[in-house]
């Protein structure tokens, strides 16, 4: 890892921390999110770091256990190929009367879906922008998730919440679903994405209401839908006369692990060149790729967690570097823990 010996700077952890209530399903979390573009602090060299006061290092070693703790966003042929779909579609819809067709992003958890729906939606507000310099009143995407056992009136809800809107008990749906499609309309939305679809179910009478509310608010609103949800090809979602529908209008993206291989490869060169560590040695990720296939399942989800949390682990410890040790110390999530071969393989590194 190159070092640099610029002078120690005191990075704004407050800023930084007042980020963590932000959520994408807010309007203003939204916009926070488009506009988030943190840089990384410097990695000093040994010089600059013995001249730290007490308060500085504490301070820079902050700012580099915030820099690890931060998801990193890599371009993945999955966030490419969601990303050119959905701009086409949306350019495609641009001037459709009715029938708009739509994109669903259906896969195992942990394999990317939210990240593309999102980076997807980065793009269009940011070429929306780009089109509208001077327009203020404009809110080009809504993100919002579906609910856990969710109803008709919740998800109509979920709208009103992102946009800020006063969703009281005495409201009815009605009043909800037409406030909501009255400001996305004057705001020239363009783009809604809706994740966690596989919280609804066409088998329950309440499912169903949902799926028919989500159609009525893609007719009365002029924007291209994009769902997101786990293994949603498999669901009832896409069977019966309102499956049909849905089937009939949506184009389905699947997102799978990552086999091993030249992408898989360079998914791992990308993360190792983003740590901030002072004594890990250039390469020793690389020359583990394929150990790291084995043990997340090539889950990006797991790889992200297990680098970033081995990473904050060497600066808390003082390591500061990686190694397979190390890899091994960082707990996955259930799935990659049990998917991976129990056998020990001639091929791990």
């Amino acid at each position: 890892m190159t070092t640099s010996e610029p002078r120690p700077q005191n990075p704004v952890v407050e800023a930084i921390d007042d980020e963590s209530g932000r959520h994408l399903t807010t309007v203003d979390g939204w916009r926070r999110f488009i506009a988030l573009a943190p840089t990384p602090p410097d990695l000093l060299g040994s010089s600059a770091r013995r001249h730290l006061s007490k308060t500085e290092e504490d301070s820079y070693d902050a700012a580099r256990l915030e820099h690890h703790a931060r998801l990193l966003v890599v371009a993945t042929s999955t966030v490419r190929h969601t990303v050119t779909c959905g701009r086409r579609l949306v350019l495609l819809n641009r001037h459709a009367i009715s029938a708009r067709r739509g994109l669903i992003v259906s896969g195992p958890a942990g394999t990317g879906k939210t990240i593309s729906i999102t980076q997807l939606g980065r793009s269009h507000e940011l070429t929306d922008r780009a089109r509208h310099p001077h327009s203020t009143d404009r809110i080009p995407v809504v993100y919002i998730t579906v609910p856990p056992a969710a109803t008709a009136r919740m998800v109509a809800a979920e709208f009103g919440r992102f946009l800020g809107l006063p969703v009281r008990n005495r409201l009815n749906i009605t009043d909800i679903i037409e406030a909501v499609v009255g400001v996305l309309t004057d705001t020239r939305c363009g783009l809604i994405l809706v994740d966690e679809l596989h919280n609804i179910s066409l088998a329950s009478r309440s499912g169903a209401e949902v799926a028919d509310t989500l159609k009525y608010f893609s007719e009365r609103i002029p924007a291209t839908f994009v769902y997101a949800g786990i293994d949603i090809e498999h669901s009832d979602l896409l069977s019966g006369t309102r499956g049909a529908q849905i089937a009939g209008r949506f184009t389905l993206i699947t997102t799978e692990p990552f086999p091993y291989g030249p992408e898989w490869q360079g998914l791992v060169a990308t993360l190792e060149q983003t740590l901030l560590l002072h004594d890990h040695k250039p390469g020793t990720l690389t020359g583990l790729d394929r150990y790291l296939h084995h043990r997340t399942g090539g889950m990006i989800g797991a790889l992200s967690h297990q680098i970033r949390g081995a990473a904050i682990d060497a600066i808390l410890t003082g390591t500061e570097e990686i190694t397979k040790q190390s890899l091994e110390a960082i707990p996955l999530d259930h799935t990659a823990e049990t998917s991976r071969p129990r056998t020990t393989s001639g091929n791990r590194r």
